[in-house]
């Protein structure tokens, strides 16, 4: 089977198991991205190589925080394609998730990418970080947020860290060069109830491409006043 063997390497790897159930879910989604995305803006990543390496297995990296093997509850934040939380559910069935994402043409397959896979306890939404993280059903009601989302940690965090309650974590997914970023959003962090913790460096198998796991715990309930109002975060970032 076609990119079996790299991805059973990428999961054992993390620790987790791989099996043939496992990758026809895979190659479905990666069919699937490749179909809609002839129509829905999903990646710049069409390829089937780069999608295997660069989408399925750098999202499954985020096991690589032993943590997060724990955790029950997770949120992905700007999931886009659905990365990293598609790749995680394959992977960890038995984890809940839900996708936050502000496009609704983006919901709408992931929505197709749920129910063709036949996945469970998953669930996409349509909406602003900002707005629900607000809410009490959402607020400080996960053991993980992760976001891959393209925005600097400083604004990344004002999104994210809401949604994780006291003694969860918030995982950012960033490019090799991010020591600028933790020093400038080190303040916004500790704002947010937030702490960072480690970084995890990660490798993808059969490729020189490299990241980091930006590991941040949460040590104090958000301020009610965090994430501010819509186009605010981005705008006038946290000092």
């Amino acid at each position: 089977m076609e990119y079996f063997d790299i991805l059973n390497k990428a999961s054992n790897n993390v620790g987790l198991k791989y099996d043939e159930k496992k990758h026809e879910q895979f190659m479905k989604y990666k069919g699937l991205i490749k179909e809609w995305n002839e129509k829905v803006n999903l990646t710049a990543i069409k390829e089937d190589e780069a999608i295997v390496k660069k989408h399925f297995i750098d999202s499954m990296k985020v096991f690589k925080f032993d943590q997060l093997k724990n955790a029950k509850n997770i949120i992905d934040i700007g999931t886009g394609g659905g990365f990293p939380g598609i790749p995680m559910k394959i992977i960890k069935p038995e984890i809940n998730i839900v996708l936050l994402d502000s496009l609704n043409k983006r919901i709408n397959f992931l929505n197709e990418v749920i129910k063709s896979l036949q996945l469970e306890n998953i669930k996409a939404i349509h909406g602003r970080a900002e707005d629900f993280a607000q809410e009490m059903k959402y607020r400080e009601k996960f053991d993980v947020a992760v976001s891959r989302a393209v925005a600097n940690l400083t604004v990344l965090s004002e999104y994210c860290i809401p949604y994780v309650k006291v003694g969860g974590y918030f995982v950012a997914m960033k490019g090799p060069a991010v020591e600028e970023e933790i020093k400038q959003s080190r303040n916004a962090i500790r704002l947010l109830g937030g702490r960072i913790e480690h970084i995890e460096k990660v490798q993808i198998e059969d490729s020189d491409l490299d990241h980091n796991l930006v590991i941040i715990s949460k040590i104090t309930s958000t301020n009610k006043k965090y994430p501010r109002k819509a186009g605010m975060v981005a705008k006038s970032p946290l000092l």
